[in-house]
């Protein structure tokens, strides 16, 4: 018989909300996440010991703005230069991976779980969780929803405010609730803003 733990790694309905190992683990995340979020600022290396201890894989270079929130913890990966302003959340009960030179703006969310639209297996606790994946040098504005199972492609910029429900491809400047390619990103963007 599956642990209610399988059954989320497995994207199936899953008892998120009374299955006692799932709780138990969740309650040292969140311990965790209370004693980053005390740290100053300024003890830069304690703060990343504690980060390294919460993901499942961290690159070498990484910040992590505080307040930072998330469920598990050890389903994030982060990749090299990552970065995450202020008031960031990761309801990780699945994997949410993201590659290198990604830059997350204030108050983003990454939520990989959801609910069943069936009223009694609501009330039963019961919740999904599809993975999420942000390639390698994407940008993320302010105020961003990203939701379960979607994959944001390399090379991206996804506009402040948006809800991203479908997958990203690469290379491609979206926006909007829901969120949508407006076109793709080419050699001429390297020129709009001009180096002094």
């Amino acid at each position: 018989m599956s642990t209610e733990k399988e059954k989320a790694q497995r994207g199936e309905l899953y008892d998120a909300n009374y299955d006692v190992e799932l709780l138990a683990e969740r309650d040292i995340c969140k311990d965790m996440c209370y004693e980053y979020n005390q740290l100053r600022p300024s003890r830069k290396a304690e703060r990343q010991q504690l980060i390294r201890k919460l993901f499942g894989k961290t690159g070498q270079n990484f910040l992590i703005e505080q307040p930072f929130y998330c469920d598990y913890g050890y389903n994030i990966e982060i990749g090299e230069n990552f970065y995450v302003n202020v008031n960031c959340v990761m309801l990780d009960g699945a994997k949410i991976h993201f590659g290198d030179n990604v830059f997350i703006a204030p108050h983003c969310g990454f939520y990989t779980a959801g609910h069943p639209l069936d009223v009694t297996q609501r009330n039963q606790g019961l919740e999904y969780a599809y993975p999420i994946r942000v390639g390698n040098n994407v940008w993320i504005g302010a105020n961003v929803c990203v939701l379960p199972g979607v994959s944001i492609g390399n090379n991206c910029v996804i506009g402040a405010g948006s809800v991203v429900n479908k997958d990203i491809p690469d290379n491609s400047l979206a926006v909007g609730n829901p969120c949508k390619v407006i076109r793709t990103l080419t050699e001429e963007d390297k020129n709009k803003y001009k180096l002094v």
